[in-house]
C-alpha cells in the first residue's frame, strides 16, 4: 500500500511538471525553434552544391526534403511518447539499449556540434565582407573563435531568453531572403531556363551526390521534439509544427537556390577568382540583385542568422552529454550543474573545444559532409525505431497521442532514400561513422557497462529508508539539505545531492546516488527542488 502510495505521489508531481510545460510553446513557437535551426543551411550549401552538380541545384535540395520528411514524421511520434531531455539518444537508448545508446548519442553530439561549428565558419565570411565594406581588417580564423569564445560563455551564464532572441532574427531573416527572392525578378539578365535546363539535365548520381550534401541545411527541423513536454497540445501542434516548418524551409530552400542560379550572371560564378567555392552565396545574390549596400546590410543579418544558431547548437549538443551522464553512461561531471547559473558547465566547456578544433583543423566542405553523413544515419534509425516500437506495442506498451501516418512505407523510404544519399556523400560518411562506432564502443565497455544501475534498486531502497520519518528526523534531512544548498536557491545539484546523503549517514555509491537523483529531477534540468523533493519521497507514518 505504502509503495502504491509513492508510485502515485510520484506519478501526480510528474504529470504537474509536465501539464506546467505543455503551456508554453504554441504552433508558432515550434516554428520558429524549427526554422532557427535551419535557416542557416542555405547561407553556406549552395555554392558547394552547385559545385557537385551545377545550377539544377534547387532539385536537390527537394530530393533531401523528401528523405527528411519519414524523420520528421517518426520523430514527431517518438516525441509524443517520450518527451524527454536528450531528444533522438533517448528515443535510441530506450529502443536499442545502452550500447547502441553511447553510440548514437556521441554520434549526435558530434553532428550537432560540427554543424554549430559549420555555421561560425560560415558567418565568418559573411563578416569579412561587412568589416571590408567599412574597411576594417580581421583575420577569418581569429573571428571565428572569438565568436565561440562568447557563444560559449553565453551558454555557461545560462541566458535562457535566447529564444526570444531567435524570433525577431526568424522573421527578419525569412523577410529579408524574400526581398531578395522578389528583386531577383527584376535583375537584368535574369533567366529562368538555366536552373530548369540544370536540373533536367543532371546526372542522376550527381544529384543524390547534392542532395546528400544538402542535408545538413534540414537537420535542425526535428530539434524541438526533444522539448515535446513543453508544447501545448503536442499531438497536434508537435507534428503540425515540425511539417509546417520542414514545408516552409524546403520552399526558401528550393526558390532561392532557383532564382539565385537564374538572377547571378556568369558561367560557374559560384568559383570565385582564386578557384575557390564562394563561401557566402546570399551575399552575392543579394548584391547582384540589390545592389552593394543591400547585400552588406544581407551579410550582416546572416552574421546574425548564423550566430543565433551556433547558440543554439551548442546548447543543444552539450544536451547529449548531459543526458548519457544522466543514464551513468559518461562521468558524473557531466551531469553537474553549476551552483550559480545552474548550466552543464563540462558538457559546454568540452563542446565548445571540440568546436574549436573543428574549426581549426576540418575545411568547411568536409564539416558539411560530416554533419550529413552523422545526421542521414540518425535519421535511419529514428525511422527504424518507430517500427520496433510498433512491432512490439504489447510488450512494451507503445501508445503515443501521436502516430506516424503512411506506416510503414514512409519509414521504409527514409531508411533506404538515407542509405543510398550516404553511399554519395563518399568515404568521408564512414570515416565518420566508424569513427563514432569505434568511439561509442569504447566509451560503453571502458566505462558505461561498469556503472550502468537498475534503476529500480537503488530507488526502492532509498524510498524505503527515507519514508515516515520522525519530526526530529525530518529536521535533521531538511537541515542537511539546506546546508548542502550551495547556490541558495532551494536548489541542490548532483553533487551538492551527494553531499546531503553522505551527511545524513547514506551510504550509497556514486552511481547509485546518481540514479536516485535522477528519479527525483523530474523535469531533467540537472537540479532538484528541495522542497518538492521531500514532498515526493517522505511518506508519513499516517499514510
Amino acid at each position: 500500500m505504502v509503495k502504491s502510495n509513492i508510485e502515485s505521489l510520484v506519478e501526480t508531481i510528474t504529470e504537474e511538471v509536465k501539464s506546467k510545460f505543455t503551456r508554453t510553446i504554441g504552433l508558432v513557437g515550434v516554428i520558429i525553434i524549427s526554422l532557427s535551426a535551419m535557416l542557416p543551411g542555405i547561407f553556406v550549401t549552395p555554392t558547394f552544391a552547385a559545385e557537385i552538380m551545377g545550377p539544377g541545384i534547387w532539385l536537390a535540395y527537394l530530393v533531401a526534403a523528401s528523405v527528411v520528411l519519414p524523420g520528421a514524421l517518426s520523430k514527431s511520434e517518438l516525441s509524443s511518447g517520450m518527451p524527454s531531455s536528450g531528444g533522438s539518444y533517448v528515443y535510441l537508448e530506450r529502443t536499442y539499449g545502452p550500447l547502441i545508446g553511447t553510440i548514437s548519442g556521441l554520434g549526435l553530439w558530434a553532428s550537432f556540434l560540427l554543424k554549430s561549428a559549420f555555421s561560425l565558419i560560415g558567418f565568418s565570411a559573411y563578416f569579412i565582407v561587412v568589416t571590408t565594406y567599412f574597411d576594417i581588417e580581421m583575420e577569418l580564423r581569429t573571428l571565428s573563435m572569438s565568436a565561440l569564445v562568447l557563444i560559449v560563455v553565453v551558454n555557461l551564464l545560462g541566458v535562457s531568453k535566447v529564444k526570444a532572441v531567435q524570433a525577431p532574427i526568424v522573421f527578419m531573416t525569412v523577410a529579408l531572403l524574400t526581398l531578395i527572392c522578389i528583386a531577383s525578378f527584376f535583375s537584368d539578365g535574369f533567366d529562368a531556363s538555366i536552373p530548369i535546363d540544370g536540373a533536367m539535365n543532371a546526372n542522376g548520381w550527381k544529384l543524390a551526390e547534392a542532395a546528400a550534401f544538402v542535408f545538413v541545411a534540414y537537420a535542425g527541423v526535428t530539434k524541438v521534439a526533444a522539448i515535446g513536454g513543453e508544447v501545448k497540445n503536442p499531438e497536434k501542434n508537435l507534428p503540425a509544427g515540425i511539417l509546417l516548418s520542414l514545408l516552409i524551409a524546403t520552399v526558401i530552400y528550393s526558390a532561392i537556390a532557383f532564382l539565385m542560379m537564374a538572377a547571378i550572371p556568369g558561367d560557374q560564378w559560384w568559383i570565385g577568382g582564386d578557384g575557390k567555392v564562394v563561401e557566402n552565396p546570399i551575399w552575392v545574390f543579394a548584391e547582384t540583385v540589390a545592389g552593394t549596400k543591400f547585400g552588406v546590410v544581407a551579410a550582416a543579418l546572416s552574421v546574425l542568422t548564423m550566430i543565433s544558431m551556433a547558440l543554439a547548437g551548442i546548447l543543444a549538443s552539450s544536451r547529449f552529454l548531459f543526458a548519457m551522464a544522466r543514464d551513468n553512461l559518461l562521468p558524473q561531471a557531466l551531469e553537474e550543474v553549476n551552483v550559480k547559473f545552474e548550466t552543464p558547465h563540462w558538457p559546454i566547456i568540452l563542446t565548445g573545444a571540440a568546436m574549436a578544433l573543428a574549426i581549426f583543423y576540418v575545411p568547411l566542405e568536409d564539416v558539411v559532409k560530416l554533419a550529413s553523413g552523422f545526421k542521414i544515419m540518425i535519421f535511419m534509425m529514428i525511422n527504424s525505431c518507430v517500427i520496433i516500437l510498433r512491432q512490439t506495442s504489447k510488450e512494451h506498451d507503445w501508445n503515443p497521442s501521436y502516430t506516424s501516418p503512411m506506416y510503414p512505407y514512409i519509414q521504409v523510404w527514409g531508411i533506404l532514400a538515407g542509405a543510398v544519399l550516404i553511399a554519395f556523400i563518399g568515404n568521408k560518411a564512414f570515416i565518420g561513422a566508424a569513427a563514432a562506432v569505434a568511439a561509442g564502443a569504447a566509451t560503453y565497455y571502458l566505462y558505461g557497462r561498469k556503472h550502468a544501475v537498475l534503476q529500480t534498486t537503488p530507488i526502492a531502497s532509498f524510498r524505503k529508508q527515507f519514508k515516515s520519518p520522525s519530526s526530529t528526523e525530518h529536521q535533521r534531512r531538511v537541515t542537511a539539505f539546506h546546508a548542502a544548498d550551495m547556490g541558495g536557491k532551494n536548489h541542490l545539484t548532483i553533487r551538492e545531492f551527494q553531499s546531503a546523503l553522505q551527511a545524513l549517514g547514506f551510504n550509497y555509491s556514486s552511481d547509485e546516488s546518481r540514479v536516485i537523483f535522477h528519479s527525483a529531477d523530474a523535469d531533467g534540468n540537472g537540479v532538484i527542488d528541495i522542497d518538492e523533493f521531500f514532498d515526493s519521497v517522505e511518506i508519513t507514518s499516517d499514510e
